[in-house]
């Protein structure tokens, strides 16, 4: 298996994604620079977190036009896999390659905690590593991960089933209070139409590994290997 991730101006957690995917692997991912015409070939691409552009204009604004975006969206309309994380998230949404759009987090603050999560689907690609309905623990850390979408965009999302993964406590009860940012429905993750494509705000690269104080992420990684190798 091969995997790329992008790395942006303002990138800050593309080596986490490496390491990750490294121990999933057992092979370090190629690293692509977004200034860069030329993908090479890979099997999954990633496009992490960070600050791409310092989020001038609004969050992955900028970087959604870079170069190497034709290609990611080129190989993702083909129908190779492709992760957007928190930025990442936010970018493949400006690239028209994900419905809706992150806004600021509703009460205007950056946020940097561990949440929990309902795992909505695990038939697909990316979550293969989980079981439907399996609540897991992951960190967040943005400042505009208010996912928002009109009323039928949203409706489409729901009925088709795209959602990928909800905010809710540790019973798994999807609450207003275990919403951390105000996004429409808890949703923290969601699908492309075709299921190739998955872009989620929390950080699965943060808790990978026991010396980060959990593995509920690595399982996404680990999944994502095995469908794909």
């Amino acid at each position: 298996m091969k995997a790329a991730v992008i790395v942006f101006p303002g990138s800050n957690c593309d080596r986490d994604v490496k390491v990750s995917l490294e121990q999933s692997m057992g092979s370090e991912p190629l690293m692509v620079w977004h200034g860069d015409a030329d993908l090479p070939e890979a099997d999954l691409i990633v496009v992490p977190g960070g600050f791409s552009y310092g989020d001038y204009l609004r969050s992955g604004a900028m970087a959604a036009h870079s170069p190497i975006m034709r290609e990611v969206i080129d190989r993702a309309k083909k129908g190779v896999p492709t992760l957007g994380i928190c930025n990442g998230f936010q970018i493949l949404a400006e690239a028209g390659l994900l419905p809706g759009t992150l806004m600021r987090n509703a009460n205007l603050k950056f946020i940097c905690r561990d949440i929990y999560l309902r795992v909505e689907r695990a038939d697909d690609v990316f979550n293969s590593g989980y079981d439907e309905g399996q609540v897991i623990r992951i960190p967040i850390a943005h400042h505009d991960g208010n996912y928002f979408a009109d009323e039928d965009t949203l409706k489409s999302v729901e009925d088709q089933g795209h959602v990928a993964f909800r905010y809710c406590n540790e019973a798994g009860e999807v609450t207003d209070d275990a919403n951390p940012n105000g996004s429409l429905n808890n949703i923290a993750g969601i699908f492309n139409g075709a299921g190739n494509v998955l872009g989620m705000m929390p950080h699965p690269e943060r808790l990978a590994d026991p010396q980060l104080g959990g593995t509920d992420g690595r399982a996404l990684f680990d999944g994502l290997v095995t469908r794909l190798s």
